[in-house]
């Protein structure tokens, strides 16, 4: 502040009173040029400048990931189709079996010793029938003489019937017993890895009920999932073959790096979760194991003009997804949208809210708000060629 002393000047009362009123005026002119300037300094600022730029519309092959297990293409228990005595265990547990290796061994020698009176039964009974085959011949040489009566004579053809009907039956008895020696070698129905032994050597084991080991199939493998009915119908289908192809990626694992093919679609879906059961296939090495946990991937098969644009471009409120826009008039404008599934890399499909001609801001969006001016700078988007998938 300026101070003046008008006392030292040695001024009259008048002259005094005339330089205060021009200090007083003088001030109030320097005043009024501060403030002037002050206020052309807090003009408005220029609109805020953004990144725009058009949405891409690229062929998309939009794919899948889902969240399932392995399970075996065959589960198998092996039972004993036999009583008996089990005598002996023949494989390593968890080891690779082939099918017709012997596994377990139940005592023959019950067994052996019926086959053997049952192979004498039917020597017995093949006698029998000799006999009645004879007479019944020489019945038939006396009937053209009138040696004996017509009642007689069916009664020998009678009995060589029924003596051929008793061998028939003896043979039938040796076969079942033959099959129970064979039976008390228990063999792997199915190739695949075995689990351990149930019942050990010693123990008494009952037809269909003892269940000894259980055996699962690994090659092929098969693997269970659930998928939106509409994905599961269109996945990706070989043109030369017919088949589906999909691929997996295991825990632990970067990349979707094992090729299988949809084998088995539902005929149902879920109520519950809108979702239907699919499986698919796969050759297996060694490298999986059923119960195991993965994510398989459907490519859809043909690609499908989308509109895309830069996940950093999409911003959510408490109703819908939206991207700003800019008109002519560079005015910024709210445009709700559904997204898709992201395809590229960083960005995003669009299926609807956007035709593929709008400036849409992809840079500076915290800069720009609903009908406010913005000044534009010019983007692009690119795209790299890759499916694009749910997420």
């Amino acid at each position: 502040m300026l101070r003046f002393n008008t006392n030292s000047l040695n001024l009259g009362p008048k002259t005094r009173w005339g330089v205060g009123l021009g200090t007083l005026a003088g001030i109030g002119v320097a005043a009024a040029m501060v403030a002037g300037g002050a206020q052309s300094q807090e003009a408005a600022p220029p609109p805020p400048s953004v990144t725009v730029a058009r949405p891409l519309v690229q062929d998309v092959a939009e794919w899948t990931e889902h969240t399932g297990r392995f399970v075996a293409s065959a589960d198998v228990e092996v039972r004993p189709r036999v009583n008996g005595y089990l005598q002996r265990v023949h494989f390593r547990e968890g080891q690779l079996v082939r099918q017709g290796d012997l596994l377990f061994t139940i005592d023959t020698a019950p067994f052996r010793a019926a086959a053997d009176r049952a192979r004498a039964h039917v020597a017995q009974t093949e006698a029998l029938r000799a006999r009645a085959e004879s007479e019944f011949a020489r019945a038939q040489t006396l009937l053209n003489l009138d040696a004996i009566s017509q009642e007689e004579f069916e009664a020998r053809r009678e009995a060589a019937s029924q003596a051929a009907a008793a061998k028939l039956a003896a043979e039938a008895a040796l076969r079942t017993a033959t099959l129970d020696v064979d039976y008390a070698h228990i063999r792997a129905p199915i190739s695949g890895r075995i689990s351990d032994a149930h019942v050990h050597a010693g123990n008494l084991v009952r037809a269909g009920e003892s269940v000894l080991t259980r055996i699962v199939s690994l090659d092929p493998i098969h693997f269970e999932f659930s998928a939106p009915e509409s994905l599961l119908s269109s996945a990706s289908t070989n043109p030369q073959s017919g088949e589906r192809h999909v691929l997996l990626q295991l825990e632990g694992e970067d990349e979707f790096s094992h090729q299988g093919r949809i084998d088995f679609i539902d005929n149902a879906v879920d109520p519950q979760t809108g979702t239907i059961r699919g499986r698919a296939v796969f050759a297996n090495n060694g490298q999986f194991t059923p119960g195991q946990f993965g994510r398989v991937r459907i490519i859809a098969p043909v690609a499908q003009p989308s509109v895309l644009v830069p996940e950093a471009a999409v911003a959510a409120d408490q109703t819908h997804r939206y991207v700003l826009v800019l008109n002519d008039d560079n005015i910024v404008q709210y445009q709700a949208v559904e997204l898709g599934p992201r395809a590229g890399d960083g960005l995003r499909v669009v299926r609807t809210g956007l035709e593929g001609d709008e400036r849409v801001i992809i840079n500076g969006l915290q800069r720009a708000f609903p009908g406010a001016p913005v000044t534009p700078q010019p983007g692009e988007v690119t795209f790299t060629s890759q499916p694009a998938r749910e997420g």
